[in-house]
């Protein structure tokens, strides 16, 4: 079996190849690579989170041509685009959902649009979209003082702290223009660069941590797991 992850960026990208590559690989995985489904394809033009027509067609292209592949997505609940022509599916829906299901009603709408355009035989389970609540720097609050070392300022550890201590996890720090994580994260450490300091951090923290103190991507991860074989 093997794995294509469709992620919004670099640093997602790079998560997925030196952090969940090597652990998924051990479940029992053939091969774990990434796929960025960015606004460019030059290198340095990367990132952002192009429309769910234009991703759909990338994820249904990818199933049709290797019938022993599963299909994942990462991408940022706070990015997702809700309404106009660029909308994802049940983005706009989740809106005035629950917290705890906020992520799953995107998912569960991917999951069925994605079925239709197969059409009548596909294995939905040949398909796991998963949604970041609320961005990837969420999950680097699961472990500030490894976060703060990660990226060479152990000092901002217990401001780091402060924030996640407002919140029952680290996937509940919200989403506003003004209070999401990196936003967060920018006014403790001005310098902060995503694709610089995120998997550094990461690395620091390890999926366990983040296992523990994320339940979501912990369901996420346990599910592709389950799927290796």
């Amino acid at each position: 079996m093997r794995l294509l992850n469709h992620v919004e960026g670099i640093t997602e990208e790079t998560f997925t190849n030196e952090v969940l590559a090597p652990h998924l690989l051990g479940a029992g995985y053939e091969s774990v690579s990434a796929r960025l489904v960015g606004n460019a394809r030059l290198r340095s033009q990367r990132g952002g989170t192009r429309s769910w027509s234009e991703v759909k067609s990338d994820i249904v292209r990818h199933l049709r041509s290797d019938q022993g592949a599963i299909a994942t997505t990462m991408m940022d609940f706070y990015a997702l685009p809700a309404t106009g022509s660029k909308a994802w599916p049940g983005r706009e829906q989740a809106r005035s959902r629950p917290f705890d299901q906020r992520a799953g009603t995107v998912e569960a709408a991917l999951l069925a649009d994605v079925a239709a355009e197969m059409g009548a035989g596909f294995d939905k389970q040949r398909f796991l979209p998963f949604v970041v609540m609320h961005e990837f720097e969420g999950l680097l609050f699961s472990d500030c003082d490894a976060f703060a070392r990660g990226i060479g300022k152990p000092r901002v550890a217990t401001k780091l702290q402060e924030i996640r201590d407002d919140f029952s996890s680290p996937e509940e720090i919200n989403d506003s223009p003004d209070t999401a994580p990196s936003k967060r994260i920018k006014l403790v450490v001005p310098e902060y660069n995503k694709p610089l300091f995120g998997n550094v951090a990461a690395l620091e923290i390890g999926l366990d941590k983040i296992r523990e103190e994320c339940p979501h991507f912990e369901e996420w991860l346990t599910e592709l797991e389950e799927r290796a074989n």
